[in-house]
């Protein structure tokens, strides 16, 4: 069983990736009934999860994840301050990811 300090060893060695790995729309389309779901081609991946949590770290998979926790509160499943909390790192991070793509452009 591996173990997350090795998936993120593998995640660090660029040369082994597969041109669609981190690719959100590929990796974790979203199905027909508005859910994303992992490919089974993807499944059978080594890379699988590594892959899927590079695609949920992207602004587009950080906005998917603003989205969950806006549902998240709508249940009640989460307060008003959580919900707060939450979504400003969520946006912190979207901001910190679009700055480093846009400096290495």
């Amino acid at each position: 069983m591996r173990t997350y300090k090795m998936e993120r060893e593998m995640v660090d060695e660029t040369t082994d990736r597969p041109e669609c790995f981190g690719h959100l729309d590929t990796v974790f389309p979203m199905g027909e009934e508005g859910l994303r779901t992992t490919p089974p081609d993807c499944m059978k991946c080594p890379l699988a999860t590594p892959c899927i949590r590079a695609a949920m770290r992207t602004p587009n998979g950080l906005k998917q994840e603003e989205e969950r926790v806006d549902r998240a509160y709508e249940c009640g499943m989460i307060g008003t301050l959580e919900r707060w909390s939450k979504k400003k790192l969520i946006r912190q991070e979207i901001k910190e990811q679009t700055k480093k793509a846009k400096s290495t452009r």
